[in-house]
């Protein structure tokens, strides 16, 4: 009797551990809405659309306009297109609007990974600004983005 109680135990353990780190996957979901452009203002058709880097649940349009579900839970948002960088960004909780604007990738010949990422960071830095002009020009809809985007360097600095 006293294994049995056990096995209960760990058997009714189990579940509960399993419904809960399964809680987002059967969760409300919520709707964003966005554009996505070049830091050139023109619109990005089919950008692939990707949360948990593999799972695809969408493409923009031919004037880059998009809608998606997402659960709620789901934080980060990744988009993909050809020669551009791929774009990771970091959903507020109140953010149901997303601009984005996507950098074109380069070509860096004949230099270092560190000094290809001090050219892609002083583009990235204005990639605000950019998106501002795009606000300015009626292309966005929101003047500021309302999530979090980091700059994603090629060359990893090691301590």
């Amino acid at each position: 009797m006293n294994i049995e109680n056990k096995i209960k135990k760990l058997l009714f353990t189990l579940v509960i551990a399993l419904s809960v780190s399964n809680y987002c996957l059967y969760s409300q979901n919520k709707t964003i809405k966005g554009r996505i452009i070049d830091d050139n203002l023109e619109p990005l058709p089919y950008v692939s659309i990707r949360i948990s880097d593999t799972l695809e649940i969408g493409k923009t349009d031919l004037n880059g306009f998009f809608q998606i579900d997402i659960p709620v839970c789901q934080k980060e948002i990744l988009f993909r297109y050809v020669g551009m960088d791929p774009t990771t960004i970091e959903l507020v909780d109140k953010c149901n609007r997303v601009d984005v604007v996507m950098m074109l990738s380069g070509t860096y010949d004949f230099i270092t990974l560190k000094r290809a990422d001090r050219k892609r960071k002083k583009r990235y830095k204005k990639l605000p600004e950019i998106h501002k002009q795009a606000f300015e020009k009626n292309i966005f809809e929101t003047e500021h983005a309302c999530y979090r985007r980091e700059f994603e360097p090629f060359y990893l600095q090691e301590n």
